[in-house]
């Protein structure tokens, strides 16, 4: 069955490329390295967004069951980690960098179904995890940028991130949605960050901050907030409107778009090396579009 309606995809990678380069800017240009705060704001306009979408009836919630919402809350956990680190490694990591090591979390998931649920695993599948796994093993001995507190946050980014999604094929959904789980962690990632920011030293540290007062901080801490929320819809969307497969091929797409467009926008020092090693996590996905040439409609 071809896509034959490509402007959602579409959306999603233009919200993927604009909420990862505002994410950057604020987090490496400006240098806001406030994660409990930056994160915090993010997930709090987020979830007063999804909230005020609920009421209007624009989009449907339902968290009638408090066993559900409980047996959530270590994903919610989970989510916290995967953001805090994530913004952690970004404000220190280039893009394509930062997608390398965020790719290898399909090794966490791979792994799992394979030596955990013995479920049978093709071969492409093995070697295209392979591919991920060595380039995102290589890349920090080949960076010329390495910088070991940026890789440590992305290693911690990334064991969050493949233990969520292994929570998630564990986990029996009942009632709960894709937007019910979502609101869930929205809310619990504002109490938690909101709680944390004084502990970690953020709270007041930000005070120090030399563009506090400056519109373009305003403006791009706006814009990440909404480019989030808006990401996060059309990801939800386009994950219910089309198959797993043509959902991994256009987050292929964003992705390839983001990381190939970043060095056009910020500062990147690379290699023959480093280049050959996000390459190589681009070549894992080239059989993975053979394969799919059959299902969706590339561009």
């Amino acid at each position: 069955m071809y896509l034959k309606r490509p402007a959602g995809g579409l959306a999603f990678c233009l919200f993927y490329l604009a909420s990862s380069f505002t994410n950057k800017y604020v987090l490496s240009v400006l240098q806001f390295t406030y994660p409990t705060l930056f994160q915090g704001w993010q997930t709090l306009v987020g979830g007063l967004l999804l909230h005020i979408s609920w009421k209007l009836g624009w989009v449907e919630i339902n968290l009638c069951s408090r066993s559900e919402i409980l047996s959530w809350l270590p994903a919610s956990v989970l989510f916290v980690g995967i953001i805090y680190a994530g913004s952690r490694a970004l404000s220190r990591l280039p893009i394509p960098v930062f997608l390398t090591v965020h790719n290898a979390a399909e090794v966490i998931t791979c792994g799992f179904q394979k030596f955990v649920q013995k479920e049978q695993t093709s071969h492409l599948k093995v070697c295209s995890v392979l591919f991920l796994l060595a380039a995102a093993v290589c890349l920090p001995l080949c960076d010329t940028q390495f910088d070991p507190n940026g890789y440590l946050w992305a290693l911690i980014h990334l064991i969050c991130l493949g233990a969520y999604k292994v929570f998630h094929k564990l986990w029996k959904p009942g009632s709960l949605s894709d937007l019910d789980q979502q609101y869930i962690n929205y809310v619990f990632s504002v109490v938690l960050l909101a709680s944390a920011s004084h502990p970690a030293g953020d709270l007041f540290s930000a005070l120090d901050f030399p563009f506090l007062y400056f519109y373009r901080f305003h403006s791009s801490c706006c814009a990440s907030g909404l480019l989030g929320f808006f990401l996060m819809l059309h990801t939800v969307k386009l994950k219910s409107s089309t198959t797993s497969g043509q959902y991994a091929a256009w987050s292929f797409l964003a992705k390839v778009i983001t990381a190939s467009l970043s060095p056009f926008f910020f500062v990147m020092t690379a290699n023959v090396l480093t280049i050959s090693c996000n390459l190589d996590r681009m070549g894992t996905w080239i059989p993975r579009f053979q394969v799919l040439q059959k299902g969706i409609l590339l561009l």
